[in-house]
This record gives structure tokens, sequence and C-alpha cells, in this order.
């Protein structure tokens, strides 16, 4: 399709959101002169950021608090935020009368000029997704043969919407996404898939979305399944060799015809780029030969890599040093929204730890995690819906899980408190909370904004 298209067209928006996606639907088609709706269930009061996105636009009108059935039965076009259910019933009214049913991110596949780099994956996906930018950027600027191109980064990683920059992109240009097993569900609708595909891993995550982990794994797999492989480029997979689920899938795609398969591990990472990087664990590390790997496929050589790598820095709640607090250092992880990232925090660090955890169950089992935290922990603070299931897993391990200190908080400041009388010079705290954000955040970025308050407020 073109945005022509859409001109004198009714779209509906359902679902404007807290991270953008919504805006930058309404925002665009706002742009193009089509007639918007914008709908969600959240009410102006919620939303009160994203609303304000939206002052001055013309042709836009708020539904705020509610769903109305008549605006999905008259619409011509319904744009669906990626949190939406597919089977939900008022989309069922608009397929009765015949109406589109799109998202954001098929628009974008359907009208972006640029080539697409797609990184996917339960843990990993965003640090991924930068470190690849960041790498392109530092790489392709030196290039003659690209020497023109601008490298976009797009996702829930806070940077710029993706359909309100399609007028600047070209046919030269690289466009790194992160997507979701939510936007990867709604891609199959177009059929579409990056380019360049790269799967961090795959551990059991958004269970109460998807129902099972085969059902999560058959959405993340879209993201290889749909790349065309009989164009002039050859698609390009690429697996992590330390995943049991990626090796298989290198395995069943590696003889398809028209497509490359690359595998990558954090031991491919050299000496001499380590000592360059700054970011903790060997999970970084696998994160970087993720990067290293994509960049591999654009001709970047080890020489632009490794003048790049001191300036890249720690994305915004994903192990993030928020402060030395009288010997004491806290970081920010509240992107850990399962018990393997948690993992991943713990193994990071050599120093006694001192854990905060908890929050929205969103249905995943926590009996590695009670073994991780039994194991390698000082002490825990839990809190939110899940505290208590989390200390049943620690106390399942018996002697060991005796040594961990659980306590239990009514708030993240009560849990910050906590953590402060048993963390002594030396240690480390870790906002690594193995949960979604939703019994008592809207989103991890606003629970680990919060935590950056409440450390920052320890050191006054």
């Amino acid at each position: 399709m073109s945005a022509c298209e859409l001109t004198g067209k009714t779209v509906l928006v359902m679902g404007l959101g807290r991270f953008g996606g919504g805006v930058d639907v309404a925002r665009f088609a706002s742009g193009v002169g089509a007639r918007v709706v914008v709908t969600d269930a959240a009410t102006e009061e919620q939303l009160a950021h994203s609303v304000r996105q939206l002052d001055g636009l013309a042709g836009i009108e708020l539904k705020l608090g509610r769903h109305d059935a008549e605006d999905f039965a008259r619409a011509d076009m319904v744009v669906v935020n990626p949190a939406v259910r597919p089977d939900h019933p008022l989309l069922g009214v608009a397929r009765e009368r015949g109406r589109a049913i799109t998202s954001q991110i098929e628009l974008f596949f359907d009208l972006c000029p640029a080539r697409v780099v797609g990184i996917t994956g339960a843990n990993g996906k965003s640090t991924t997704a930068s470190l690849t930018a960041h790498l392109l950027e530092h790489g392709l600027d030196r290039s003659g043969a690209a020497e023109r191109a601008n490298v976009w980064l797009g996702g829930n990683i806070g940077h710029r919407p993706l359909l309100g920059t399609l007028a600047e992109m070209t046919a030269e240009d690289v466009v790194v996404l992160e997507l979701s097993s939510f936007q990867l569900e709604q891609l199959a609708g177009v059929g579409k898939a990056p380019g360049i595909a790269l799967l961090t891993n795959l551990t059991p995550n958004h269970l109460d979305r998807h129902g099972t982990f085969e059902a999560y794994c058959a959405a993340k797999e879209n993201i290889f399944r749909l790349q065309r492989c009989g164009g002039q480029q050859p698609a390009v997979s690429i697996f992590n060799a330390e995943d049991p689920i990626a090796c298989a899938w290198f395995e069943k795609y590696r003889s398809e015809s028209g497509r490359m398969c690359v595998t990558y591990s954090a031991d491919d990472v050299g000496p001499s780029l380590r000592e360059r990087f700054a970011l903790p664990g060997r999970a970084n590390l696998s994160n970087l030969a993720g990067a290293i790997a994509i960049a591999r496929q654009f001709e970047i050589c080890d020489e632009a890599i490794a003048k790049a790598l001191p300036e890249f820095r720690a994305l915004p709640h994903r192990l993030e040093l928020v402060a030395t607090v009288d010997g004491v250092r806290w970081y920010n992880d509240s992107i850990a929204t399962t018990p393997e990232s948690v993992a991943v925090a713990l193994e990071a660090f050599d120093e006694p730890k001192v854990v905060i955890a908890g929050g929205y169950d969103k249905g995943v089992a926590f009996d590695e995690l009670g073994v991780r935290i039994a194991r390698h922990a000082k002490a825990v603070v839990l809190m939110g819906q899940t505290a208590g299931r989390i200390a049943q897993a620690i106390e399942a391990n018996g002697e060991a899980a005796r040594e961990v200190p659980v306590s239990f908080a009514a708030s993240l400041g009560e849990a910050v408190q906590l953590a402060r009388r048993q963390a002594v010079r030396g240690d480390v705290v870790l906002l690594s909370p193995a949960c979604a954000s939703y019994d008592m955040f809207d989103n991890f970025q606003q629970r680990g904004q919060r935590f950056v308050d409440l450390v920052r407020q320890l050191g006054e």
C-alpha cells in the first residue's frame, strides 16, 4: 500500500498505549489526511503523556476509557496495538464488516524503503539492537559505498517513531528493529520479515498471552519463517550458538536455498575487543557477538568496531549503574522481566549481591530463579504479586536457602530501604525483578525511574 491510500479514510487506532506506537500511528495517519479515531480502555489521565503528543493535530478524535463497537464497524481501517489480543471481540466486529485490520509494524514494513535488520529473543534484544545500530553508525560512515547511509533504531527502546521517520528514509539507509513476539505475530498478516534477522535466545515469557512456550516460540520463529529467500540479496538468519532452540533452528534453515545462516557466541569476542567493552557479564559479550555478526554482513572492519566500542554505554534500565552510596553500587535492571534475565544479572557480578525482585505474574515458573538466588545472592527483597511464589521457590533449596535472608516489601520505596540495611561496602544491590511491572507500575521504565530516584535520594 501507499500512504496516500489513507487520505480521506477513517482510521481507528485501537490502543494509544504508553510506549509511543499508538501516537506514531495517529500522527502518521493525521499527516496523510486521514480522519483518525483513537480508542483505548485506559483513561485520558492514565495516558496523559501520550495524549499530550497529539495536541494540535488535525482530524484526531479521542475516545478514551472505553471502546465503542460502532467505531469498529464504521472505520475503513483498524490499526491494532501489539498489546491487544488478536482474538479481541471488537476486532471480530471489524472483520464481520469487512474492515481492514493492520498494525504499526505491518504499515512500516509495507512502506519502508530501507534495508531492515530485525532482532528478537527473550533476553538481550534491546542491548543487541542498540549495539548493532551503534556499530553500523560508526562503520558505515567509514565505508565509501555507504557514505550517505543513515542508521535508524526502533522498537521498545525509546527511540524515534517508525512511521514518523519514513519520509526521511532512503533505500541506502538501514533500519535496526527490536521486535517482540506480539509484533512478529502481526507481521504474519503481511507475510514479511527483515532481510537480516537475529535471535538472541528463547526462554518462557509472555505465557499469559501466548498460553504455551511452544506458541511463544512459534511467534518468534516468524522472523525467520517469513524471510524472503528469492530476492537479489540472500536472506541472512543469525542464531546464538549457545541457545538450544536457536541451534535447532539453525539446522532447520541452513540448507534452504537463498538463505545464509550464521551462528555466534560470546566466545567469538576476542580479548582486544573485550577490553574496550564496558558492559559487565558474559550475556553482554553474547549481545556484542550478535551485533558484530550483523556488522560483518555490512563488511564493517574490525578497526571500526574497536574504535566504536568505548563510546557505547548501557541502556537505561539494563544493568544501569545508578550510583555508589557508602561503597555500595546500585544497579537498575528493571528490564529484567524474566527469571532468565535475573540469572544473567547475578552472573555479571562477583561481589555479594542484594536482589530486589517480584512484580506482575506472567505465568512463568520460578523454580530455577529460586536456585539461582539461593546460590548466588547475599539477600533478597521481594515485592508485588509474585513475592510469595518466588519465596517458595527459594525456600525449596533447603540449606542453601537458609543462608539467604528473604524480606518482603509493600512498595519499591520500602524495598530500597530494606536492601540498604542489608548491603555493606563492596556489595551490589540489583533491582532485577524477574517479572513485569503492571501490578505496581505502568511499565518497566516507570519502575526503573522510580528506583533511580529512590537511590539518588539515598546519597543526598
